[in-house]
Protein backbone atom coordinates (compact mmCIF):
# COMPACT_ATOMS: atom_id res chain seq x y z
CA UNK A 1 0.00 0.00 0.00
CA UNK A 2 1.22 3.39 -1.21
CA UNK A 3 2.62 5.88 1.73
CA UNK A 4 0.23 8.93 1.98
CA UNK A 5 2.02 12.34 0.99
CA UNK A 6 1.60 13.95 4.09
CA UNK A 7 1.93 18.07 4.71
CA UNK A 8 4.67 19.09 7.19
CA UNK A 9 2.55 20.16 9.69
CA UNK A 10 0.87 16.87 10.24
CA UNK A 11 4.31 14.83 10.15
CA UNK A 12 5.26 16.83 12.95
CA UNK A 13 2.43 16.18 14.96
CA UNK A 14 3.25 12.57 14.44
CA UNK A 15 6.52 13.09 15.97
CA UNK A 16 5.10 14.71 18.77
CA UNK A 17 2.73 12.26 19.58
CA UNK A 18 5.08 9.56 19.19
CA UNK A 19 8.17 11.10 21.23
CA UNK A 20 6.61 13.90 23.87
CA UNK A 21 3.24 11.56 24.36
CA UNK A 22 4.50 7.96 23.80
CA UNK A 23 1.32 6.81 22.16
CA UNK A 24 1.52 3.69 20.11
CA UNK A 25 1.25 4.01 16.30
CA UNK A 26 -2.20 2.65 16.14
CA UNK A 27 -3.35 5.68 18.41
CA UNK A 28 -1.23 8.11 16.38
CA UNK A 29 -3.42 7.21 13.36
CA UNK A 30 -6.55 7.71 14.96
CA UNK A 31 -5.47 11.01 16.13
CA UNK A 32 -3.84 12.49 13.03
CA UNK A 33 -6.42 10.93 10.74
CA UNK A 34 -4.28 9.30 8.49
CA UNK A 35 -3.17 5.24 7.35
CA UNK A 36 -0.38 3.04 9.70
CA UNK A 37 1.93 2.64 6.76
CA UNK A 38 2.34 6.57 6.57
CA UNK A 39 2.97 6.58 10.07
CA UNK A 40 5.16 3.93 10.18
CA UNK A 41 7.34 5.12 7.10
CA UNK A 42 7.94 8.72 8.90
CA UNK A 43 8.75 7.37 11.97
CA UNK A 44 10.98 5.21 10.24
CA UNK A 45 12.78 8.31 8.45
CA UNK A 46 13.27 9.84 11.80
CA UNK A 47 14.98 7.26 13.53
CA UNK A 48 17.50 7.11 10.54
CA UNK A 49 18.18 10.66 10.11
CA UNK A 50 18.77 10.73 13.90
CA UNK A 51 15.88 12.60 14.18
CA UNK A 52 13.84 13.45 18.03
CA UNK A 53 10.61 15.39 18.95
CA UNK A 54 13.43 17.81 20.74
CA UNK A 55 15.39 18.49 17.95
CA UNK A 56 12.28 18.49 15.80
CA UNK A 57 10.12 21.20 17.27
CA UNK A 58 12.09 24.19 16.57
CA UNK A 59 13.43 23.06 13.34
CA UNK A 60 12.38 25.14 9.88
CA UNK A 61 9.91 23.06 8.48
CA UNK A 62 12.15 22.64 5.02
CA UNK A 63 15.48 22.16 6.57
CA UNK A 64 13.32 18.48 8.69
CA UNK A 65 11.79 17.81 4.99
CA UNK A 66 15.48 17.86 3.91
CA UNK A 67 16.61 15.29 6.73
CA UNK A 68 13.65 13.23 6.53
CA UNK A 69 14.06 13.23 2.25
CA UNK A 70 17.50 13.39 1.46
CA UNK A 71 17.12 11.93 -1.85
CA UNK A 72 14.03 14.22 -2.98
CA UNK A 73 14.06 17.22 -4.88
CA UNK A 74 13.65 19.48 -2.47
CA UNK A 75 17.58 18.48 -0.87
CA UNK A 76 18.53 18.95 -5.01
CA UNK A 77 16.92 22.49 -4.89
CA UNK A 78 18.89 23.85 -1.67
CA UNK A 79 22.39 22.64 -3.31
CA UNK A 80 21.92 25.82 -5.56
CA UNK A 81 23.45 29.03 -4.31
CA UNK A 82 21.08 31.95 -4.20
CA UNK A 83 22.26 34.89 -6.38
CA UNK A 84 23.06 38.29 -4.79
CA UNK A 85 19.40 40.05 -5.30
CA UNK A 86 19.99 43.27 -4.05
CA UNK A 87 23.37 43.23 -5.74
CA UNK A 88 21.55 42.51 -8.82
CA UNK A 89 18.67 45.12 -8.59
CA UNK A 90 21.23 47.71 -8.13
CA UNK A 91 23.00 46.33 -11.52
CA UNK A 92 19.92 46.47 -13.42
CA UNK A 93 20.11 50.31 -12.54
CA UNK A 94 23.39 50.73 -14.98
CA UNK A 95 22.25 51.20 -18.61
CA UNK A 96 22.62 48.28 -20.64
CA UNK A 97 22.97 45.95 -18.37
CA UNK A 98 20.49 42.92 -18.56
CA UNK A 99 19.63 40.20 -16.55
CA UNK A 100 21.18 37.75 -19.18
CA UNK A 101 24.02 39.17 -18.67
CA UNK A 102 24.26 39.34 -14.79
CA UNK A 103 22.88 35.56 -15.10
CA UNK A 104 26.11 34.73 -16.82
CA UNK A 105 28.59 36.17 -14.44
CA UNK A 106 26.91 34.68 -11.99
CA UNK A 107 26.96 31.24 -13.50
CA UNK A 108 30.55 32.02 -13.93
CA UNK A 109 31.00 32.43 -10.46
CA UNK A 110 29.18 29.25 -9.27
CA UNK A 111 29.35 26.73 -12.69
CA UNK A 112 28.32 23.26 -10.74
CA UNK A 113 25.86 25.22 -7.91
CA UNK A 114 24.19 28.12 -9.92
CA UNK A 115 20.21 28.54 -11.60
CA UNK A 116 19.17 28.14 -14.78
CA UNK A 117 18.11 31.32 -16.55
CA UNK A 118 14.60 31.13 -16.21
CA UNK A 119 14.56 29.84 -12.60
CA UNK A 120 17.32 33.30 -12.02
CA UNK A 121 14.54 35.40 -13.51
CA UNK A 122 11.59 33.69 -11.98
CA UNK A 123 13.29 33.69 -8.39
CA UNK A 124 14.70 37.60 -9.07
CA UNK A 125 11.23 38.57 -10.08
CA UNK A 126 9.70 36.65 -6.73
CA UNK A 127 12.46 38.64 -5.03
CA UNK A 128 11.18 42.19 -6.13
CA UNK A 129 7.47 41.59 -4.92
CA UNK A 130 8.82 41.14 -1.27
CA UNK A 131 10.02 43.62 -1.25
CA UNK A 132 8.58 47.66 -1.11
CA UNK A 133 6.45 49.29 -3.54
CA UNK A 134 9.30 51.87 -4.47
CA UNK A 135 11.50 48.72 -5.66
CA UNK A 136 9.26 47.47 -7.95
CA UNK A 137 10.13 49.48 -10.83
CA UNK A 138 13.47 49.49 -12.37
CA UNK A 139 15.09 52.71 -13.66
CA UNK A 140 18.03 53.26 -15.52
CA UNK A 141 20.54 55.41 -14.69
CA UNK A 142 20.00 59.02 -15.48
CA UNK A 143 17.22 58.30 -17.32
CA UNK A 144 13.75 59.70 -15.77
CA UNK A 145 13.51 62.28 -12.67
CA UNK A 146 9.94 62.66 -11.18
CA UNK A 147 9.01 66.07 -9.90
CA UNK A 148 5.49 67.48 -8.46
CA UNK A 149 4.66 69.77 -5.62
CA UNK A 150 3.79 69.20 -2.14
CA UNK A 151 0.40 68.91 -0.80
CA UNK A 152 0.31 71.25 2.33
CA UNK A 153 1.94 74.85 1.94
CA UNK A 154 4.17 76.61 4.58
CA UNK A 155 3.22 80.14 5.29
CA UNK A 156 5.85 83.08 4.27
CA UNK A 157 4.65 86.46 6.54
CA UNK A 158 5.08 89.53 5.69
CA UNK A 159 6.47 91.74 8.75
CA UNK A 160 5.28 94.89 7.68
CA UNK A 161 1.24 94.04 7.28
CA UNK A 162 1.11 90.47 8.94
CA UNK A 163 -0.05 89.29 5.57
CA UNK A 164 0.28 85.70 4.82
CA UNK A 165 1.06 83.17 1.90
CA UNK A 166 1.12 79.52 1.45
CA UNK A 167 4.85 78.80 -0.04
CA UNK A 168 4.68 75.93 -2.70
CA UNK A 169 7.33 72.91 -2.73
CA UNK A 170 8.49 71.82 -5.23
CA UNK A 171 10.48 68.12 -5.33
CA UNK A 172 11.83 66.23 -7.54
CA UNK A 173 13.57 62.58 -7.57
CA UNK A 174 15.56 60.67 -9.75
CA UNK A 175 13.94 57.16 -9.96
CA UNK A 176 17.42 54.95 -9.93
CA UNK A 177 18.99 56.42 -6.90
CA UNK A 178 16.29 58.46 -5.38
CA UNK A 179 18.42 61.45 -4.84
CA UNK A 180 15.89 64.34 -3.80
CA UNK A 181 15.60 68.13 -4.52
CA UNK A 182 13.07 70.37 -3.07
CA UNK A 183 12.74 74.46 -3.16
CA UNK A 184 9.69 76.56 -2.22
CA UNK A 185 8.60 78.74 -4.79
CA UNK A 186 5.32 81.48 -4.32
CA UNK A 187 2.82 79.81 -6.96
CA UNK A 188 2.50 76.74 -8.85
CA UNK A 189 1.76 78.99 -12.11
CA UNK A 190 3.65 78.32 -15.00
CA UNK A 191 7.10 80.75 -14.35
CA UNK A 192 7.44 79.38 -10.69
CA UNK A 193 7.03 75.53 -11.88
CA UNK A 194 9.42 76.12 -14.89
CA UNK A 195 12.29 78.15 -12.86
CA UNK A 196 12.01 75.02 -9.81
CA UNK A 197 13.08 73.33 -13.02
CA UNK A 198 15.80 74.99 -13.76
CA UNK A 199 17.06 75.22 -9.77
CA UNK A 200 16.95 71.10 -9.90
CA UNK A 201 19.14 70.42 -12.86
CA UNK A 202 21.51 73.06 -11.24
CA UNK A 203 21.22 71.23 -7.86
CA UNK A 204 22.05 68.39 -9.98
CA UNK A 205 24.78 69.30 -11.81
CA UNK A 206 23.27 67.76 -15.02
CA UNK A 207 19.84 66.61 -16.93
CA UNK A 208 18.25 63.49 -17.27
CA UNK A 209 17.04 61.76 -20.94
CA UNK A 210 13.32 62.22 -19.48
CA UNK A 211 11.24 64.44 -16.81
CA UNK A 212 8.14 62.53 -15.85
CA UNK A 213 5.83 65.32 -14.33
CA UNK A 214 1.84 65.38 -13.10
CA UNK A 215 -1.07 66.43 -14.82
CA UNK A 216 -1.03 69.88 -13.32
CA UNK A 217 -1.77 72.87 -15.62
CA UNK A 218 1.60 74.53 -15.93
CA UNK A 219 2.90 71.13 -17.61
CA UNK A 220 -0.11 69.92 -19.35
CA UNK A 221 -3.08 72.08 -21.34
CA UNK A 222 -5.03 69.03 -22.07
CA UNK A 223 -4.30 65.42 -20.54
CA UNK A 224 -4.70 62.32 -22.92
CA UNK A 225 -3.90 58.68 -21.74
CA UNK A 226 -1.59 58.90 -25.35
CA UNK A 227 -1.12 62.69 -26.29
CA UNK A 228 -1.34 65.09 -23.47
CA UNK A 229 -0.65 68.54 -24.91
CA UNK A 230 1.90 69.92 -23.42
CA UNK A 231 2.06 73.60 -22.18
CA UNK A 232 4.85 75.35 -25.27
CA UNK A 233 7.00 76.97 -22.85
CA UNK A 234 7.50 73.82 -20.77
CA UNK A 235 8.58 72.21 -23.83
CA UNK A 236 10.86 75.03 -24.66
CA UNK A 237 12.19 74.58 -21.52
CA UNK A 238 12.75 70.83 -22.56
CA UNK A 239 14.34 72.00 -25.98
CA UNK A 240 16.82 74.40 -23.90
CA UNK A 241 18.03 71.46 -21.94
CA UNK A 242 17.63 68.89 -24.47
CA UNK A 243 15.38 66.65 -22.49
CA UNK A 244 11.88 64.71 -23.16
CA UNK A 245 8.33 65.54 -20.64
CA UNK A 246 6.62 62.68 -20.76
CA UNK A 247 3.67 63.07 -17.93
CA UNK A 248 2.73 60.53 -15.84
CA UNK A 249 -0.90 58.83 -16.94
CA UNK A 250 -3.81 60.79 -15.79
CA UNK A 251 -5.13 58.70 -12.42
CA UNK A 252 -2.18 56.51 -12.87
CA UNK A 253 -0.13 57.10 -9.65
CA UNK A 254 1.90 54.28 -10.17
CA UNK A 255 3.41 56.21 -13.39
CA UNK A 256 4.68 58.56 -10.93
CA UNK A 257 5.72 56.25 -7.61
CA UNK A 258 8.93 57.42 -7.07
CA UNK A 259 7.42 61.14 -6.94
CA UNK A 260 4.61 59.87 -4.32
CA UNK A 261 7.46 58.71 -2.17
CA UNK A 262 9.52 61.74 -2.81
CA UNK A 263 6.59 64.09 -1.61
CA UNK A 264 6.02 61.77 1.38
CA UNK A 265 9.90 61.78 2.10
CA UNK A 266 10.36 65.67 1.78
CA UNK A 267 7.06 66.00 4.34
CA UNK A 268 7.97 64.26 6.92
CA UNK A 269 11.73 64.98 7.06
CA UNK A 270 11.57 68.72 5.75
CA UNK A 271 7.61 70.31 6.42
CA UNK A 272 7.44 68.53 9.59
CA UNK A 273 10.43 69.55 11.13
CA UNK A 274 10.09 73.48 9.52
CA UNK A 275 6.22 73.41 11.02
CA UNK A 276 7.43 75.71 14.08
CA UNK A 277 9.48 78.17 12.77
CA UNK A 278 8.06 81.42 10.59
CA UNK A 279 9.68 82.64 7.60
CA UNK A 280 9.41 86.31 6.59
CA UNK A 281 10.96 85.99 2.68
CA UNK A 282 11.06 82.95 0.55
CA UNK A 283 14.73 82.97 0.36
CA UNK A 284 15.06 82.59 3.94
CA UNK A 285 12.55 79.34 3.43
CA UNK A 286 14.68 77.81 0.63
CA UNK A 287 17.87 78.29 3.33
CA UNK A 288 16.00 76.35 5.39
CA UNK A 289 15.16 73.90 3.24
CA UNK A 290 18.60 73.58 1.58
CA UNK A 291 20.32 72.50 5.36
CA UNK A 292 17.56 69.92 6.04
CA UNK A 293 18.05 68.44 2.08
CA UNK A 294 21.68 67.55 3.21
CA UNK A 295 20.75 65.48 6.41
CA UNK A 296 17.42 63.89 3.68
CA UNK A 297 20.54 62.79 1.34
CA UNK A 298 22.47 61.85 3.37
CA UNK A 299 20.58 59.60 5.42
CA UNK A 300 21.51 55.38 4.67
CA UNK A 301 18.76 53.13 3.64
CA UNK A 302 17.13 50.41 5.20
CA UNK A 303 16.64 47.70 2.74
CA UNK A 304 20.04 48.91 0.08
CA UNK A 305 23.45 49.74 0.56
CA UNK A 306 24.94 53.14 0.77
CA UNK A 307 22.31 56.72 1.01
CA UNK A 308 20.49 58.75 -1.41
CA UNK A 309 24.14 60.56 -2.78
CA UNK A 310 26.06 58.15 -2.74
CA UNK A 311 23.81 56.21 -5.25
CA UNK A 312 23.70 59.44 -7.36
CA UNK A 313 27.34 59.40 -7.17
CA UNK A 314 27.70 56.27 -8.08
CA UNK A 315 24.39 55.82 -10.35
CA UNK A 316 22.60 58.41 -11.90
CA UNK A 317 25.40 61.42 -11.93
CA UNK A 318 27.89 59.71 -14.48
CA UNK A 319 24.93 59.54 -17.01
CA UNK A 320 23.64 62.71 -16.77
CA UNK A 321 24.05 64.94 -19.54
CA UNK A 322 25.71 68.03 -19.17
CA UNK A 323 23.81 71.44 -18.54
CA UNK A 324 23.85 74.03 -21.35
CA UNK A 325 26.03 77.30 -21.04
CA UNK A 326 23.32 79.25 -19.97
CA UNK A 327 20.38 79.09 -17.33
CA UNK A 328 17.38 78.23 -19.83
CA UNK A 329 15.13 82.30 -18.89
CA UNK A 330 11.49 81.78 -18.30
CA UNK A 331 9.02 83.06 -21.09
CA UNK A 332 5.54 83.17 -21.60
CA UNK A 333 4.56 82.22 -24.87
CA UNK A 334 0.67 82.92 -26.32
CA UNK A 335 -1.30 83.10 -29.57
CA UNK A 336 -1.96 86.17 -30.78
CA UNK A 337 -3.65 87.55 -34.11
CA UNK A 338 -2.44 90.96 -35.92
CA UNK A 339 -4.41 93.86 -36.12
CA UNK A 340 -5.28 96.21 -38.74
CA UNK A 341 -2.68 98.40 -37.47
CA UNK A 342 -0.12 95.79 -38.28
CA UNK A 343 0.03 95.33 -34.30
CA UNK A 344 -0.58 93.00 -31.68
CA UNK A 345 -1.38 93.22 -28.26
CA UNK A 346 0.44 91.94 -25.21
CA UNK A 347 -0.41 92.72 -21.55
CA UNK A 348 -1.69 96.15 -22.70
CA UNK A 349 1.05 97.36 -24.94
CA UNK A 350 1.05 97.24 -28.95
CA UNK A 351 4.30 96.13 -30.34
CA UNK A 352 4.59 95.88 -34.28
CA UNK A 353 5.15 93.41 -37.02
CA UNK A 354 5.36 93.20 -40.75
CA UNK A 355 2.18 95.08 -42.61
CA UNK A 356 1.74 91.83 -44.32
CA UNK A 357 0.77 89.70 -41.85
CA UNK A 358 -2.16 91.96 -40.78
CA UNK A 359 -5.10 88.97 -39.50
CA UNK A 360 -2.17 86.31 -39.33
CA UNK A 361 -2.17 83.68 -36.19
CA UNK A 362 0.84 84.84 -34.71
CA UNK A 363 2.80 83.35 -31.45
CA UNK A 364 4.13 85.64 -29.06
CA UNK A 365 7.50 84.56 -26.53
CA UNK A 366 7.56 87.52 -23.90
CA UNK A 367 10.43 87.42 -21.10
CA UNK A 368 11.48 90.48 -18.63
CA UNK A 369 13.08 92.00 -21.15
CA UNK A 370 12.48 91.06 -24.73
CA UNK A 371 9.44 90.62 -27.00
CA UNK A 372 9.73 88.00 -29.75
CA UNK A 373 6.82 87.36 -32.10
CA UNK A 374 7.10 84.48 -34.28
CA UNK A 375 4.94 83.92 -37.65
CA UNK A 376 5.00 79.95 -39.11
CA UNK A 377 8.47 78.58 -37.07
CA UNK A 378 10.65 82.13 -37.40
CA UNK A 379 11.00 84.90 -36.03
CA UNK A 380 9.68 88.13 -37.81
CA UNK A 381 9.75 90.74 -34.88
CA UNK A 382 11.66 91.75 -32.17
CA UNK A 383 11.19 94.37 -29.20
CA UNK A 384 12.59 95.26 -26.37
CA UNK A 385 9.72 94.59 -23.84
CA UNK A 386 7.66 97.67 -22.65
CA UNK A 387 5.25 97.88 -19.68
CA UNK A 388 3.75 101.18 -20.40
CA UNK A 389 0.28 100.38 -21.03
CA UNK A 390 -1.81 101.89 -24.09
CA UNK A 391 1.43 102.88 -25.66
CA UNK A 392 3.22 101.58 -29.13
CA UNK A 393 6.19 100.22 -29.93
CA UNK A 394 6.73 100.48 -33.84
CA UNK A 395 9.24 99.97 -36.49
CA UNK A 396 9.97 101.89 -39.55
CA UNK A 397 10.43 98.68 -41.70
CA UNK A 398 7.14 97.44 -40.46
CA UNK A 399 5.38 100.33 -42.27
CA UNK A 400 3.50 100.64 -45.46
CA UNK A 401 5.03 102.58 -48.43
CA UNK A 402 2.64 105.54 -47.66
CA UNK A 403 2.57 105.22 -43.60
CA UNK A 404 6.25 105.13 -43.52
CA UNK A 405 6.36 108.59 -45.10
CA UNK A 406 3.94 109.72 -43.04
CA UNK A 407 6.36 108.65 -39.85
CA UNK A 408 9.22 110.19 -41.02
CA UNK A 409 7.74 113.63 -40.02
CA UNK A 410 8.04 115.30 -36.83
CA UNK A 411 6.03 118.50 -35.17
CA UNK A 412 9.45 120.24 -35.55
CA UNK A 413 9.47 119.46 -39.42
CA UNK A 414 5.88 120.70 -39.19
CA UNK A 415 6.69 123.91 -37.83
CA UNK A 416 9.69 125.17 -39.85
CA UNK A 417 7.60 124.48 -43.07
CA UNK A 418 5.00 126.38 -41.60
CA UNK A 419 7.12 129.29 -40.92
CA UNK A 420 8.57 129.20 -44.23
CA UNK A 421 4.91 130.24 -45.23
CA UNK A 422 4.14 133.01 -42.98
CA UNK A 423 3.32 133.62 -38.92
CA UNK A 424 -0.15 132.85 -39.44
CA UNK A 425 0.25 129.80 -41.25
CA UNK A 426 2.70 127.99 -38.41
CA UNK A 427 0.31 129.52 -35.60
CA UNK A 428 -2.50 127.71 -37.44
CA UNK A 429 -0.40 124.49 -37.65
CA UNK A 430 0.80 124.77 -33.56
CA UNK A 431 -2.73 124.97 -32.92
CA UNK A 432 -3.57 121.44 -34.59
CA UNK A 433 -0.51 119.77 -33.27
CA UNK A 434 -2.23 120.36 -29.76
CA UNK A 435 -5.76 119.79 -30.85
CA UNK A 436 -5.22 115.80 -29.81
CA UNK A 437 -3.77 114.16 -27.32
CA UNK A 438 -0.72 112.48 -29.56
CA UNK A 439 1.02 114.77 -32.49
CA UNK A 440 0.91 112.31 -34.67
CA UNK A 441 -2.67 111.68 -34.84
CA UNK A 442 -2.84 115.68 -36.31
CA UNK A 443 0.01 114.85 -39.48
CA UNK A 444 -2.62 114.50 -41.75
CA UNK A 445 -4.39 117.67 -41.17
CA UNK A 446 -1.03 119.62 -41.06
CA UNK A 447 -0.04 117.85 -44.25
CA UNK A 448 -3.63 118.31 -46.17
CA UNK A 449 -3.71 122.35 -45.20
CA UNK A 450 0.25 123.28 -45.84
CA UNK A 451 -0.71 121.00 -49.47
CA UNK A 452 -3.10 123.61 -49.96
CA UNK A 453 0.05 126.11 -51.02
CA UNK A 454 0.57 123.71 -54.19
CA UNK A 455 -3.09 124.42 -55.06
CA UNK A 456 -3.45 128.21 -54.30
CA UNK A 457 -0.16 130.07 -53.97
CA UNK A 458 1.87 130.75 -50.19
CA UNK A 459 0.43 134.20 -50.00
CA UNK A 460 -3.25 133.64 -50.36
CA UNK A 461 -2.69 130.29 -47.61
CA UNK A 462 -1.13 132.87 -45.20
CA UNK A 463 -3.63 135.07 -45.77
CA UNK A 464 -6.39 132.60 -45.36
CA UNK A 465 -4.73 131.66 -42.28
CA UNK A 466 -5.03 135.13 -41.10
CA UNK A 467 -8.66 135.30 -41.62
CA UNK A 468 -9.05 131.93 -39.93
CA UNK A 469 -7.06 133.65 -36.64
CA UNK A 470 -9.61 136.50 -36.73
CA UNK A 471 -12.43 134.76 -36.82
CA UNK A 472 -11.47 132.42 -34.24
CA UNK A 473 -11.68 129.39 -36.42
CA UNK A 474 -7.72 128.05 -36.96
CA UNK A 475 -8.64 124.81 -38.66
CA UNK A 476 -8.14 122.85 -41.71
CA UNK A 477 -11.85 123.23 -43.22
CA UNK A 478 -11.81 126.95 -42.27
CA UNK A 479 -8.75 127.36 -44.07
CA UNK A 480 -9.48 125.66 -46.79
CA UNK A 481 -13.30 127.28 -47.30
CA UNK A 482 -11.77 130.74 -46.75
CA UNK A 483 -9.47 129.84 -49.95
CA UNK A 484 -12.28 128.42 -52.24
CA UNK A 485 -14.83 131.08 -51.97
CA UNK A 486 -12.16 133.84 -52.32
CA UNK A 487 -12.54 135.07 -48.97
CA UNK A 488 -8.58 135.57 -48.34
CA UNK A 489 -8.71 138.15 -50.85
CA UNK A 490 -11.33 140.45 -49.18
CA UNK A 491 -8.94 140.85 -46.09
CA UNK A 492 -8.19 144.38 -46.18
CA UNK A 493 -11.51 145.90 -47.21
CA UNK A 494 -12.19 143.37 -44.05
CA UNK A 495 -9.51 145.23 -41.92
CA UNK A 496 -10.79 148.61 -42.70
CA UNK A 497 -14.43 147.98 -41.54
CA UNK A 498 -13.39 145.95 -38.44
CA UNK A 499 -11.13 149.60 -37.71
CA UNK A 500 -14.01 152.01 -38.45
CA UNK A 501 -16.44 149.83 -36.23
CA UNK A 502 -14.21 150.22 -33.36
CA UNK A 503 -13.74 153.87 -34.11
CA UNK A 504 -17.64 154.88 -33.88
CA UNK A 505 -18.66 157.29 -30.95
CA UNK A 506 -21.00 154.77 -29.13
CA UNK A 507 -21.18 157.25 -26.71
CA UNK A 508 -24.21 159.13 -29.22
CA UNK A 509 -25.65 156.45 -30.64
CA UNK A 510 -29.33 156.55 -30.82
CA UNK A 511 -30.02 152.99 -28.74
CA UNK A 512 -27.81 153.93 -25.67
CA UNK A 513 -30.07 155.74 -23.35
CA UNK A 514 -27.37 157.46 -21.01
CA UNK A 515 -27.13 158.12 -17.23
CA UNK A 516 -30.21 160.76 -17.51
CA UNK A 517 -32.18 158.08 -18.09
CA UNK A 518 -32.54 156.36 -14.61
CA UNK A 519 -34.27 158.56 -11.85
Amino acid sequence: MPTEKLSMRKIKQILQLHYESGLKRRAICIAVGTSYGSVANYLNRADIAGITWSSAKDMDERDLARLLFPSQSTSKHRRFVEPDYPHVHQELKQKSVTKLLLWEEYRQSQPKDGYSYSQFCHRYRDWQSKQTTSMRQVHKAGEKLFVDYCGPTIPIVNPDTGECYGAQIFVAVFGASNYTFACASKSQNQADWINAHVKAFEFYGGVPELVIPDNLKSAVIKTHRYKPDINPAYLQMASHYKTAIIPARPYKPKDKSKAEVGVQIVERWILARLRHHTFFTLSALNLAINELLIDLNNRAFKKLPGTRKSQFEMIDKPALKPLPKSAYQYVEIKSARVHIDYHIEYDKHYYSVPHHLIKEQIEVQASSTLISIYAYGHRVSSHPRSYVQGSHSTLTEHMPESHRAISEWSPARFLNWAESIGEATKNVVSTLLHKKRHPEQNYRSILALLSLAKTYDRQRLENACVRAIDINSPTRTSVESILKNGLDKLNSTYKKSSAKQNELPLDNHENIRGDKYYH
